[in-house]
């Protein structure tokens, strides 16, 4: 067998490091690829999350937006209906105002949606 280049004994003390260092790589890429699966899954919920609330915010500017075309054909036949211009003047200074409400109450909503969407967010996941 002196004949065959490539026919050599490996030391027991070498192969045993050789075993060690293939056990500790692989249980350093079964740590890493865990760490790497639990960080996905993270990620998956907080965008699965921000997208929820998203769509509640989308809901509720399309609601307003609804809610206050209504309330502007509204005032449009009230307008129409009117026998004078005080009447007229009345009117639109009562639909000023219950819009200027009607803003300040989405405001605050929207507000309150986007703060929780953001905090929903970052919120970790058990």
């Amino acid at each position: 067998m002196a004949d065959n280049p490539w026919n050599f004994d490996v030391p027991t003390q070498m192969r045993q490091f050789a075993e060690q260092s293939v056990e500790q790589a692989k249980k350093a890429m079964d740590g890493f690829l865990t760490a790497a699966q639990k960080t996905t899954a993270a990620l998956e919920t907080q965008a699965s999350t921000a997208q929820t609330g998203a769509k509640d915010v989308r809901d509720k500017v399309m609601g307003f937006a609804e809610q206050n075309v209504a309330n502007s054909f509204e005032f449009a036949q009230k307008l129409l209906r009117a026998k004078d211009v005080q009447e007229v003047l009345a009117l639109q200074q009562e639909f000023l105002k219950a819009q200027m409400q009607a803003m300040q109450s989405q405001a605050k909503d929207l507000g309150t949606a986007a703060a929780k969407v953001a905090t929903d967010a970052v919120k970790p996941k058990s």
